[in-house]
């Protein structure tokens, strides 16, 4: 094959998955089940209120869950399958395996809430209501309501060995380039790392910073010294590793731009979380959302959304489960 017909059969091979890309996301809009589950956003929403009041847990679990189904194969609840003999799927891969259980529930809860309506039952996918979910938690912890695009499959596969998800450790050229495979600006990348202004996380995700940085540097420059002293008297040398941290040290239960004033200060948890402010790329904008709550909520909504995107199945490519943890 000549160089001019390999760069052509090239192109259009990239142009035709991204066409195909469009065309399942496309399929997604507001109001999808008006027809036949009309009243569906108001089943899962009186599911999640409930959730909401046994624990707040159910706002950063119901979170996470999405990011990470939708980062892996794209958001078609792949994540919520159960491992099965022959197969270890996406929730037992170990960057999963600190998914907090009231996100699971919260989807099972709520497909169940679904399904007691006769008109309901088998019409609505498990992708679509955890995405459902996912904006009532945000709304009740005083974050952005948004409306939320719906008409998402069921995925047909969910394997350990497909999980990629960005590390606590990463730079900003790692977090740029792994949202960027993902159809998602830098924007959209700091915008959703705003999510940690909720939850928790557990020492070992971040211990580096506070014992062993560097040689030069054991504990993390970039790290308020107050804020690194109180890290290390919560998560001392050998801590129970089910101990759990605050993400945000101010309003830990409070969706807001408060996780932006909190790396201001030399206050974000994770490395990629201060390397958002310590960058140059990135500072100016976590400098006008720590200021501009509206801006932020704009953003976040906009990246969500396109979150939301990602990996839509349609056709043959997915289904309707019948029981979101595990296929038909």
């Amino acid at each position: 094959m000549g160089r001019f017909n390999l760069f052509i059969y090239v192109f259009s091979l990239s142009v035709g998955i991204f066409f195909f890309s469009d065309l399942a996301s496309a399929q997604l809009r507001q109001n999808y089940y008006a027809n036949v589950c009309p009243n569906v956003e108001n089943i899962v929403r009186n599911t999640v209120t409930q959730k909401f009041q046994q624990t707040f847990v159910t706002v950063p679990a119901t979170i996470r869950l999405f990011f990470h189904d939708c980062m892996v194969q794209g958001c078609d609840a792949s994540i919520v399958v159960a491992s099965t003999p022959g197969n270890t799927a996406e929730k037992d891969h170990p960057d999963n395996l600190s998914l907090a259980g009231d996100g699971f529930d919260t989807v099972i809860k709520a497909k169940a809430a679904v399904d007691a309506v006769p008109s309901c039952k088998n019409k609505v996918s498990c992708a679509d209501i955890l995405a459902i979910a996912t904006r009532d938690v945000i709304a009740l912890a005083g974050g952005p309501s948004y409306a939320v695009e719906l008409g998402r499959l069921d995925g047909l596969s969910s394997t350990s060995a497909s999980v990629n998800l960005p590390k606590p450790s990463f730079n900003l050229n790692q977090l740029n380039s792994m949202f960027a495979s993902k159809g998602l600006s830098q924007a959209d990348m700091v915008a959703l790392s705003a999510a940690h202004t909720v939850g928790f996380s557990h020492c070992n995700k971040f211990s580096n910073r506070i014992y062993n940085f560097s040689r030069q540097n054991p504990i993390d420059p970039t790290l308020d010294k107050q804020y690194a002293a109180q890290l290390k008297s919560m998560c001392p040398v050998n801590v129970d590793p089910r101990i759990a941290i605050n993400m945000d040290p101010n309003t830990p239960r409070h969706f807001d731009n408060i996780y932006f004033q909190n790396l201001q200060q030399g206050k974000g948890l994770f490395t990629s979380d201060q390397v958002l402010f310590t960058d140059s790329r990135t500072k100016p904008t976590v400098n006008l959302w720590a200021t501009n709550s509206q801006a932020f909520e704009k953003a976040f909504i906009d990246a969500i959304t396109k979150l939301g995107r990602i990996g839509v199945k349609t056709g043959t490519n997915g289904n309707i489960r019948f029981d979101c943890g595990k296929f038909n």
